[in-house]
């Protein structure tokens, strides 16, 4: 018999709401003192420029008011949840044939203040986020999306800082949220209670069949920093190599999550 899954982590619509706005405004407040140079620089996603993933994750946002513009799909049950999202994801490949994101926006900052006022005015302090939406991977409920808004914000943010150098800062709830949905995702993928992977201070998830664990210091462990660990599920950074750098502690015969990530590519 599989082992069985748990209930899937509840997330406070509200304070998600604020982070995400939080880090939408760090990312905002950094693009405005940034120079032509350094917005021509590359970035490790490609042929993107820092200029088109600034563009990028104004736009992520933005999909939040461009989907609630559209009919309400038919309910009452989303067809994708909060834990499916991140392997759906991964599933679209994006298209080599599609414009470069910063094509037809030459004015960021003008950008990033509508995508604001935008998101603000449709996502007002007191909604429930009960309303679907059709997003590009299945209708899900608006308080699961606006969770994964904290997942784009935070990875991207982490891509402008490792393209500039720079040290934009990360919203502690936002950096929570991204890290606690992508262990979720993993506990979700290998279900089993075998391996402990702690990210302090934000998750701590069992995962991988095989002799559970109940009492005393868990056999297998998995050990990381929450950037580290976000790096990790997204393909930016790879197991051996973390390991190598000393950016993960594994220890016992089972700690070794090679075979399972990424996450989300």
């Amino acid at each position: 018999m599989p082992p069985a899954k748990k209930r899937p982590r509840a997330y406070d619509h509200l304070r998600t709401r604020t982070a995400v706005l939080a880090q939408f405004a760090h990312v905002r407040d950094a693009v405005a003192v940034l120079t032509p140079d350094q917005l021509a620089r590359p970035t490790r996603l490609g042929d993107w420029t820092v200029r088109d993933l600034v563009a990028h994750i104004a736009q992520g946002l933005g999909s939040v008011s461009r989907d609630l513009a559209l009919p309400e799909p038919p309910g009452p049950k989303p067809a994708t949840t909060l834990l499916e999202w991140p392997p759906a994801v991964a599933a679209v490949v994006r298209d080599p044939e599609a414009p470069a994101p910063a094509a037809g926006h030459p004015d960021l900052l003008a950008l990033y203040a509508e995508v604001e006022a935008a998101f603000r005015t449709d996502v007002p302090d007191f909604s429930t986020g009960d309303r679907l939406l059709p997003t590009r991977v299945g209708s899900m409920r608006l308080a699961d999306y606006v969770v994964t808004r904290t997942v784009e914000l935070t990875v991207h943010t982490d891509d402008l800082n490792e393209a500039l150098g720079t040290e934009i800062p990360y919203d502690r709830q936002a950096l929570a949220a991204c890290t606690r949905l992508l262990a979720d995702t993993l506990a979700d993928r290998a279900p089993g209670g075998s391996v402990e992977v702690r990210i302090p201070p934000f998750a701590v998830v069992q995962c991988i069949g095989g002799p559970k664990h109940t009492r005393g210091t868990p056999p297998n462990v998995v050990e990381t920093g929450p950037l580290t660990w976000i790096r990790l599920a997204t393909g930016r950074t790879e197991w051996a190599r973390a390991l190598e750098d000393a950016e993960v502690s594994a220890s016992g015969e089972r700690a070794d999550l090679a075979a399972l990530l990424p996450l989300l590519g």
